[in-house]
């Protein structure tokens, strides 16, 4: 039986094969031994709080767990019943005492939640939802719900089944809330054995304790920091977007003939296929699809294509940026406050949401101008900090290619040097066009690209397409060797591995389904350089996040896109900041070409940029 223990009122209560058992507030600082100071022992916990929401939720309760099977709950500001308001200070000590291991699930958001009280966890953690990412960075869901259900066959009650029809988690009844949050803790406890003795026997201790644990505080830094944007300009924005898309509209209906709900595939079909008789290249189960890519063939015979697509464009980008950021901004700090994701991308790299800022369109006017919005505050500077074509060089050093690697040392553009083996031709005599190509080419062999898929993106027959990937690899036959080499490692160990040791499963390598089995081919080809670039840049972060730190710097990390590291740094830091992100990020892993970082400042991110 499982023991989940609430500190209030004196009563007992059984629920299946759990019970609630009742202390008195007085019991409270003992349930930890006193000898604790001089003990190893590990102290799982998780936040109850009102509702998901970071930004504007409060603490209820906290739960607490130090063995399997017995764990307990403090309530601190439920609507009904007795609250241990102070509970938290004679929690704190614990909480911020780094010879305790702290253990949990989605620990990022219970840290936070604690800062908003005062209390500033300190210390190792065991964060089993990146324990279980880790192991399987395929699944799409790391909940605690998925993950207990995995590896404990335990099913456990949902978040939103618990709240039912309640405002939020305060209005719980405090028994209900004491199983379901005593739970999480215990649960987090039980995983916390099973999940990190696997991480120990596949050797992936290191990347844990290495890179991802101290992520962990890096990124919760970040997210309380937030980036200041200017609400009357994204407003201003969205005053002329608006005006843009009538534009457009009537442009739109005018090309038509006649006005329709220009985001109805249906209707547009009509329009496309009926009244202006344009040929249907692919039908779906409701009818022609109106697709991107369709829009983007149609769009060389017709105009009407072409305005409809620029119509999606910019209606996404009204809807999805310009008129959401606003309403996103904190009333409290008057800062836009976005989440980072550990465990959401396959390869390892960062994710962002609330908003998505590495969605935001790099190039294009209408990219430039929401970017003009991100800005410093007063007496401050914007450091965008970028590394350069990193996941070339990082096929140039696992591939150990020479061609590829003289180009790097020597700061020949890689580009140029690729369209005149390509061509055939002086590097001085390759035009804008061909180096365009060259770059298609350089990029899509990192991604496992077909002569079908390269044809397509360069708009050329699949056989001259062929021909261009035949030719790189007889200029870059170390980078075939590496693929080929990368390939029979998949297929054999059913996974594959960044430099520092990051695994990506690859189950469908041997599918008998062709298309099934070239997807993962494309998978595995790619996983290990944009996974090594993703471990890169974290490394990086941690590594200006401890200087930071240790030269007492008020200098914040802020933003992190891509490739890309943005800062916000006093005005008077902003030489020595300089030179120490250019050497962390250039110096966090040793490749046999130069890693080069390109730095930019101002007072937006535009500007930086």
């Amino acid at each position: 039986m499982k023991q989940h223990t609430l500190f209030g009122e004196t009563k007992e209560s059984d629920a299946g094969n759990e019970s609630i058992v009742t202390l008195p507030p007085s019991n409270l600082p003992s349930f930890i031994p006193s000898e604790a100071g001089m003990c190893k022992f590990d102290l799982s916990f998780t936040i109850a709080a009102t509702g998901k929401d970071l930004t504007s939720d409060s603490t209820v309760g906290i739960a607490l767990c130090k063995e399997k099977g017995k764990a307990y709950y403090v309530p601190i500001r439920h609507s009904q019943g007795l609250n241990l308001t102070d509970a938290l200070n004679i929690i704190k000590s614990y909480l911020e005492d780094t010879s305790i291991a702290k253990i949990g699930h989605n620990l990022k958001h219970d840290i936070l939640m604690l800062r908003k009280e005062g209390v500033h966890v300190k210390g190792i953690i065991y964060d089993t939802m990146i324990g279980s990412y880790l192991l399987n960075s395929n699944k799409p869901d790391h909940s605690l719900e998925n993950v207990a259900l995995e590896y404990l066959l335990y099913k456990k009650r949902s978040y939103l089944e618990v709240i039912g029809k309640h405002h939020s988690f305060a209005d719980v009844p405090i028994d209900e809330a004491t199983l379901y949050a005593a739970e999480d803790a215990e649960l987090a406890m039980e995983l916390k054995e099973l999940l990190f003795k696997k991480l120990w026997d596949e050797g992936l201790e290191g990347l844990y304790f290495n890179m991802e644990m101290p992520l962990i505080y890096v990124l919760a830094d970040m997210e309380e920091a937030g980036i200041k944007i200017q609400r009357d300009r994204i407003r201003q924005l969205s005053k002329e977007l608006d005006e843009e898309l009538i534009k457009l509209r009537q442009k739109i209906f005018l090309l038509s003939g006649e006005e329709f709900n220009i985001n109805s595939p249906k209707q547009l079909s009509k329009i496309l296929f009926e009244n202006l008789g344009l040929k249907p290249l692919k039908k779906t189960k409701t009818g022609y699809s109106t697709g991107m890519d369709i829009l983007e063939e149609l769009a060389k015979s017709h105009d009407l294509p072409g305005e409809i697509l620029n119509y999606r464009t910019l209606f996404k980008l009204k809807t999805t940026y310009i008129d959401t950021l606003p309403v996103l901004v904190n009333k409290k700090t008057g800062r836009l406050h976005t989440s980072f994701n550990q465990t959401v991308t396959a390869t390892g790299r960062l994710s962002s949401s609330e908003p998505n800022v590495q969605n935001i369109p790099i190039r294009g006017p209408w990219g430039t101008k929401i970017r003009e919005a991100f800005v410093a505050e007063e007496g401050h500077i914007l450091l965008s900090a970028d590394y350069s074509q990193v996941e070339l060089r990082i096929l140039a050093h696992m591939s150990n290619d020479s061609g590829l690697i003289e180009a790097f040392k020597t700061n020949v553009d890689v580009h140029t040097r690729t369209a005149a083996d390509l061509y055939g031709i002086p590097k001085e005599a390759v035009t804008q066009d061909m180096r365009r190509t060259a770059k298609t080419v350089n990029f899509g062999v990192i991604y496992g690209i077909s002569p079908y898929g390269l044809s397509d993106t360069l708009k050329i027959s699949p056989k001259e397409a062929g021909l261009f990937i035949g030719e790189y690899f007889k200029k870059h036959r170390s980078v075939q060797k590496y693929i080929e080499e990368t390939l029979v490692s998949a297929r054999t160990n059913g996974y594959v591995t960044t430099m520092l040791g990051r695994k990506r499963l690859t189950p469908e390598i041997n599918s008998s389904n062709a298309l099934t089995r070239q997807q993962a081919e494309r998978m595995a080809i790619n996983s290990p350089i944009q996974g090594t670039a993703a471990d890169l840049i974290k490394i990086a972060m941690i590594g200006i996040w401890r200087r930071l730190k240790e030269r007492g710097l008020k200098t914040r990390l802020i933003l992190q896109i891509h490739d890309e590291l943005l800062l916000e740094v006093p005005e008077n830091e902003l030489r020595e900041v300089k030179n120490l992100v250019k050497y962390e990020m250039e110096n966090a892993i040793s490749l046999s070409v130069p890693i080069k970082v390109e730095i930019g400042c101002g007072k937006s991110w535009a500007e930086a940029h």
